[in-house]
């Protein structure tokens, strides 16, 4: 396929857009090159223009997600939000219902630990960015416990944000949300 100057790149990140959809949308396994490239409207055998293989575009579709780590709860970090206001960002109902469009993390973490070491490995570079940011937005008066904290409480919202998913809308699933806000609360006064 010839492509006119910048098309390639374009196309190529377009794939990666739509491949970073279904991927929390439906998981890497059940989203096949056939359907994420009519999804992209192109044609099976332009992917392999761009990738070598499915395993390098689930690599380069982290990569993308972490360079552009501006999800709502990132942007909340960011502009100084205080801690509960980005834990219910994250724990919303929204977040909660549109799995394709929320945090790779709790989408496909179960789905990374089983791909190769170069692919966890991307994977997790973009988590750690995150715990970095979380823990940059904790208290200064816990300067030696902010990175451990950190982790434990992207831990407790990844898997707080999975089991509400898995129990579906509705009040028991809004419980777990708000209950894992105030888990998160504790977390970070402790």
């Amino acid at each position: 396929m010839r492509y006119q100057k910048g098309q390639r790149a374009e196309t190529h990140r377009h794939i990666i857009d739509v491949a970073a959809r279904r991927f929390r949308q439906d998981g890497i396994a059940a989203a096949g090159i056939a359907g994420l490239m009519t999804d992209a409207g192109l044609t099976n055998g332009a992917f392999y223009t761009h990738f070598e293989s499915k395993e390098d575009l689930v690599r380069q579709t982290l990569d993308a997600m972490r360079e552009n780590s501006g999800g709502a709860t990132a942007q909340a970090i960011r502009e100084g939000v205080p801690p509960e206001g980005w834990l219910r960002r994250y724990l919303s109902p929204s977040h909660r219902d549109n799995p394709g469009r929320g945090c790779v993390a709790a989408a496909l973490s179960a789905e990374i630990a089983r791909h190769p070491e170069a692919t966890r490995d991307v994977f997790r570079a973009a988590c750690e960015q995150f715990v970095g940011l979380i823990a940059d937005s904790l208290p200064a008066d816990m300067p030696e416990a902010r990175r451990a904290t950190a982790q434990a409480l992207y831990g407790l919202m990844i898997g707080t944000l999975q089991l509400a998913r898995a129990i579906g809308p509705g009040p028991e699933s809004d419980a777990i949300l708000e209950n894992g806000v105030q888990a998160g609360l504790l977390l970070i006064a402790a």
